[in-house]
């Protein structure tokens, strides 16, 4: 498959080069930096805040790309959308308080550089191969959010987005500090706070019995390419548990998932990064995500104090309550 990368005045700098893949953009002149040790520089902070869906729309169906017109009537559009909503809040007495608007949140407001209509992509069809099983498990969770809390998703409950979610772009917070050392590849995400610490010297994943929210992950080098292997979960997170998941949210897993992520920078600004999704449970075949990291230097990552903040959970439940002591009155 040959892709070029789309360059408009909107995006700003776009890389012009030549796609092998998706996942495997080949900036065939760029020269990647190395550490101290020799090994492919990937470190920095990268951001991939950005209004490409996770799944391609059914209006766009059979297009893996959008043309330089139709990003710029996108971004255009979404820009006039946000505004308005900001600008008629209606709020009534005893309705819905509505969620956060655009003072809180920073989701991007431009599609991603590869001008690609869907992170997802494979199968080609740019659509998560989820089987009705696990959509009907997802549907029931929301449907009894305010019965307890196990129905919440695991961020909603500030514990982690897991692995792969916590590479996701999400309404704000999307930004990853890269450390390198020797023997390691630390992740510091700003969503949550999470740290991921990848080990590279090491040949094999813990003992089976350990399950873990964000696996176990093994880390290797193919060429410049970083190959992450990951395995170990447990069956309480999920792949995507925010809104920007689309379908993808709420999505339970399985002891079974099996995850492959690469890393791949192709330009002094831009790390490709993918990730292989297995979960036979779960999906009907594999499926790929597929997205550019952009490298800000500018950006400046704070603590995000989850759980400290967090009433969504207690204020769901304490609804839930009220509602149940309403219909038993009546």
């Amino acid at each position: 498959m040959k892709i070029s990368i789309i360059k408009t005045s909107t995006l700003g700098i776009v890389l012009s080069v030549t796609l092998l893949s998706l996942g495997s953009l080949s900036a065939q002149d760029y020269v990647v930096p190395r550490t101290v040790d020799g090994q492919p520089d990937l470190q920095g902070l990268w951001t991939n805040d950005t209004i490409t869906p996770m799944e391609r729309p059914a209006s766009l169906e059979g297009r893996e790309f959008l043309t330089p017109e139709e990003i710029s009537e996108l971004e255009t559009n979404v820009a006039q959308r946000r505004e308005f909503a900001d600008n008629n809040i209606v709020v009534v007495k005893g309705g819905s308080l509505g969620s956060y608007n655009q003072v809180w949140l920073d989701s991007g407001d431009t599609v991603l550089s590869t001008g690609q209509t869907s992170l997802i992509v494979d199968p080609p069809n740019g659509r998560a191969p989820i089987r009705e099983s696990a959509a009907a498990v997802r549907d029931y969770y929301f449907a009894h959010v305010e019965d307890d809390y196990v129905y919440h998703t695991v961020w909603d409950r500030c514990l982690t987005r897991g692995v792969p979610g916590s590479m996701l772009p999400a309404g704000y917070n999307n930004a990853y500090r890269f450390i390198q050392t020797p023997d390691t590849f630390t992740i510091v995400h700003e969503m949550i706070h999470d740290v991921r610490v990848i080990h590279l010297n090491k040949d094999d994943h813990i003992d089976d019995k350990v399950k873990l929210y964000m696996g176990d992950s093994v880390a290797s080098w193919e060429g410049d390419t970083l190959v992450v292997e990951t395995t170990n979960y447990n069956d309480r997170g999920m792949i995507a548990s925010s809104s920007a998941g689309g379908r993808l949210k709420g999505v339970p897993i399985t002891e079974n998932l099996h995850v492959v992520e690469r890393f791949e920078r192709v330009s002094e600004g831009t790390i490709i990064w993918s990730a292989t999704i297995t979960d036979p449970e779960i999906y009907t075949q594999p499926f790929t995500i597929s997205m550019p990291l952009t490298r800000d230097d500018e950006y400046v990552m704070y603590e995000y104090a989850c759980h400290e903040g967090n009433y969504a959970v207690p204020n769901t439940l304490n609804a839930g309550r009220a509602r149940d002591r309403q219909q038993a009155s009546n």
